[in-house]
């Protein structure tokens, strides 16, 4: 397939071999070394692709297209490209915009989707903050963002991850930052919100697995499945980087629910 004139080429961590293979999308201000642990572990069952998204890590940084559809055409290409077969997408944050939208906009690349405190469902004290946050990030730039990650930490979050995802926010692009935000909450069709992510959300027809750190949270994503093999789990005592905090744990509870996915009679979308 070529790769379609808007995505942008992705450069990305590649490991193991085995079906279904698993995609790792980092969060906002993050990158792809975040999971070297997990490709590691999973790379020993599956083929395992672990990209840094257009404008974050070693990817090209366009002008624009910065909205989970956008992230989702680079990801789409990028499969294609590698010929993955169906794979098992798992997105943290931003990240899980970005697979779920892999999931609407080009089903047939996606077998499972993996959310990790995922970047929808905020309510309405959360959007009545974002245009005033929004205007500090751009007029204090990455000091901002550096701030803003800080009190995502939770009080397991190991010290190397802290200093680790600090120094990556003070060494983004503060337009990137902001264009990221605005197209995860606040551009035309986006689906941050809670009653746009409700419905965007709907037209997810592969098995959802969510991990979030608060039960309010996890309640509100189970709420919204339909498929009878999704699952969702809250981790309490977690930062937002809970797969970080508790990368041994996530590992195996992927590992245990992707192999229910191949069960005899198992529906699948």
């Amino acid at each position: 397939m070529t790769t379609p004139p808007s995505a942008v080429p992705l450069r990305y961590d590649e490991g193991g071999a085995g079906a279904p293979a698993l995609l790792l999308v980092h969060g906002w201000g993050g990158d792809a070394g975040e999971w070297a642990p997990h490709l590691a572990a999973w790379s020993r069952r599956h083929r395992v692709l672990a990209p840094d998204l257009r404008g974050h890590g070693r990817s090209p940084a366009p002008g624009e297209g910065y909205g989970p559809r956008d992230f989702a055409a680079d990801l789409a290409a990028l499969l294609h490209r590698l010929d993955t077969g169906p794979v098992v997408a798992v997105g943290h944050s931003m990240g899980g915009q970005a697979v779920s939208a892999l999931a609407v906009e080009h089903p047939s690349l996606v077998r499972a989707v993996v959310v990790l405190d995922p970047a929808y469902g905020a309510g309405g004290p959360e959007m009545a903050r974002l245009p005033a946050e929004q205007e500090a990030l751009r007029a204090e730039g990455a000091a901002w963002a550096v701030r803003f990650v800080r009190g995502a930490f939770g009080p397991h979050t190991p010290p190397e991850v802290r200093e680790r995802h600090e120094r990556l926010m003070a060494a983004m692009d503060p337009g990137v930052l902001a264009r990221c935000r605005d197209g995860m909450y606040l551009a035309p069709g986006a689906f941050g919100a809670r009653a746009a992510a409700r419905a965007y959300l709907a037209r997810r027809r592969c098995p959802v697995l969510g991990v979030y750190s608060t039960r309010a949270a996890a309640d509100w994503e189970r709420a919204g499945l339909t498929h009878p093999y999704s699952r969702v789990e809250a981790w309490q005592g977690c930062g937002h980087y809970l797969h970080e905090d508790r990368g041994d744990a996530l590992v195996a509870l992927v590992e245990e629910w992707t192999a229910g996915l191949d069960e005899p009679g198992r529906p699948l979308a």
